[in-house]
């Protein structure tokens, strides 16, 4: 397969070199990324265990609280729908909160990082 595209526009000056495994070493020690993974995992973590336990939870009522799962709370809506519903809202919900959390404080650590590296600092 080819392409009719141009090879991407670079500036005039010389193309920087490569970071190399030793860069990535030290940026992964440094400070700023021990942050940048703090705020990552202090977010992730607790939400992804909160949100298996909930999932266990349905999974565990609809096995073994089969009447109260089957209890009807308006027309043919039971308790089992709702809360199966709901890990959907959950799940989109939990996704937008990272989708926030990311721009706000991920991001703006993980550019300042890559600007440092690519700057050869």
């Amino acid at each position: 397969m080819t392409t009719e595209a141009a090879p991407p526009h670079g500036g005039t000056g010389p193309t920087p070199a490569s970071p190399t495994a030793e860069d990535f070493t030290r940026v992964q020690q440094s400070p700023e990324f021990a942050e940048l993974r703090s705020s990552y995992r202090s977010f992730a973590f607790p939400l992804t265990v909160a949100f298996i336990a909930w999932y266990l939870l349905y999974v565990l009522l609809s096995s073994y609280a089969g009447g109260f799962m089957g209890t009807k709370l308006f027309g043919n809506i039971n308790v089992a729908l709702v809360l199966g519903l709901a890990q959907f809202a959950t799940t989109f919900l939990i996704a937008w909160l990272y989708s926030r959390h990311a721009a706000a404080k991920l991001d703006p650590k993980a550019q300042a990082i890559k600007a440092r590296m690519e700057a050869g600092e």
